[in-house]
């Protein structure tokens, strides 16, 4: 289950190797969500210029790295304007390569703008000319004024100084703002997909697998929200009440069941050299963007909090995403495999109907979710380890699922190619998305700054500094979901209904619940 991207994030992926920007800027008119107010105190900007990797020269990479800067602090202790970031891209590797970046943007549906990047491109390099061509002549005068000459001759030469110094400002103020656009929009650029990836809507995803089958039930079928009102295991009114819609409170035996399928899915996936996390909620909305989420703007999935630049998490792929921002790691170390709790909120905007009824979704919800940094080559062979382990956990409790290669119209910026698992929900008649793995390529780590040396890699000098270092290159990084807590639940309780109303409960998970099987009605008061 995938928080959802805004289809102007940017990136993008070439033969495997993905090129790097930051997250294109909403529109004016589109309006932030902004569903908490809290004040934070003054965030310490950080600024880090990232090296080009070495294989990017080879195949022209659109970037190298991202640049981070903050934006001014009031007295309060507020942040005034929204923090921002700026990556480098290889506009020239875009107007060599437009046909393909064309197409990817078609088949992606993104609504990034080719023509006016191209535009912009050639406007920024007459303008960036211009600018270089006034330098040279101010350097031309400066030198001039070194030697003993008239002072009508030095009069002179001031004035023309001067006159090339304010021309030179304001064309300059120019190429700033110039840059600024051409930045924006070519941020929207989507990331380029995986060949094999199918074009199309999602329509036109193709099953990989078929696990199981429907259980036969013969008798009246109940949804969740009829079994967890008979069985007192949640209540949505209340929370309407104190939160809102799309809230609610577990009750009774669904609490046992929650903590229950955190426990078994971080148990399970430990065993596979996963290391658990329990992450942070709260986040730098820079740190969403590098991941490719767009945490302000219409129809966002993120909640940013007020006066601030911080957002609620979607899913613990953020915070994990960046616990190495910034950082060179060693090849011996990778890969890196975590496996991470956390609480998730969603604003499901434009979320209706009866596909969102109960716990299907919802606006919090927790979540076990897989995260993996690796070397570039290994990253197609751990994306398959993932949707693997998914398939090992969900056909250990018996479910029904299918396994699907996303089109590429349902692939979020950051993905360069993903599996969705959608298990069989009886109650609600049709197959429900439970989980989804994908392979986000150097996507991310490009703009989180998450780099690895090459215990191989050759040895380069440094410009400006004494000795030699070896060259980096960027991690791949790829996630999965372990396990989506509500909507498990919704599978659970459909698919082990009995007759009597009772619920079993799937072995695997007793042990996790004090050896509790099934859950029953409770006894009618008199």
């Amino acid at each position: 289950m995938s928080l959802i991207t805004s289809v102007c994030s940017g990136g993008m992926t070439f033969h495997g190797l993905s090129f790097v920007h930051s997250i294109c800027r909403p529109p004016s008119l589109l309006t932030s969500i902004k569903a908490l107010t809290v004040a934070f105190p003054t965030i310490n900007p950080r600024h880090r210029l990232l090296r080009r990797s070495p294989f990017d020269s080879a195949i022209r990479a659109l970037a190298s790295a991202a640049v981070s800067t903050a934006s001014p602090v009031s007295q309060e202790g507020k942040v005034s304007a929204k923090a921002q970031w700026k990556a480098a891209i290889d506009f020239k590797w875009i107007r060599d390569n437009k046909d393909v970046i064309a197409a990817n943007i078609m088949n992606r549906n993104s609504n990034a703008n080719l023509n006016v990047v191209l535009d912009l491109y050639e406007k920024f390099l007459n303008l960036q000319k211009e600018v270089e061509r006034l330098r040279a002549e101010r350097n031309i005068v400066a030198e001039k004024m070194r030697g003993k000459m008239e002072a009508s001759v030095r009069q002179a030469l001031v004035q023309e100084g001067k006159n090339l110094k304010e021309k030179l400002a304001s064309l300059e103020e120019d190429l700033v703002h110039l840059t600024d656009q051409l930045q924006q929009e070519a941020q929207c650029i989507p990331n380029i997909t995986h060949p094999n990836v199918p074009i199309g809507g999602e329509e036109s995803s193709v099953i990989r697998k078929t696990v199981g089958s429907p259980r036969e039930l013969t008798f009246n079928i109940k949804d969740h929200l009829e079994l967890g009102k008979e069985l007192d295991l949640f209540d949505f009114d209340a929370a309407a009440e104190v939160s809102g819609s799309k809230f609610y409170y577990l009750k009774n035996e669904a609490v046992l069941l929650e903590m229950a399928l955190i426990n078994w899915a971080i148990a399970e996936v430990s065993k596979q050299g996963f290391k658990p996390l329990i992450t942070p909620e709260i986040v730098r909305s820079s740190v969403v963007e590098k991941c490719g989420f767009q945490p302000r703007g219409q129809n966002t999935q993120v909640y940013s909090i007020e006066n601030s630049d911080h957002c609620l998490i979607g899913t613990a792929e953020i915070p994990v995403g960046g616990i190495h921002m910034d950082s060179i790691l060693l090849e011996a170390d990778l890969p890196l495999k975590y496996v991470a709790y956390s609480h998730c909120f969603r604003t499901e905007a434009g979320a209706a109907g009866t596909a969102s009824r109960g716990l299907y979704r919802v606006h919090q919800f927790s979540k076990v979710e897989m995260f993996i940094f690796c070397r570039p080559e290994d990253s197609n062979l751990y994306h398959e380890e993932l949707i693997a382990i998914e398939e090992e956990l969900f056909s250990s409790l018996g479910l029904h699922f299918k396994t699907l290669d996303m089109a590429t119209g349902d692939l979020g910026a950051p993905a360069y190619r993903k599996f969705d698992v959608e298990a069989w929900m009886p109650g609600l008649g049709r197959f429900g998305e439970i989980s989804s793995a994908s392979n986000c390529t150097d996507y991310q780590s490009r703009r989180l700054g998450i780099r690895f040396r090459p215990s191989d890699a050759p040895t380069i000098l440094k410009k400006g500094k004494s000795g030699n270092q070896t060259a980096t290159q960027f991690v791949h990084t790829l996630n999965a979901t372990a396990c989506a807590i509500p909507r498990m639940i919704v599978c659970l309780l459909e698919n082990f209904q009995q007759e009597d109303g009772s619920v079993v409960i799937p072995e695997p998970l007793r042990p996790y619940m004090g050896g509790l099987s099934v859950i029953s009605p409770k006894a009618k008061r008199i």
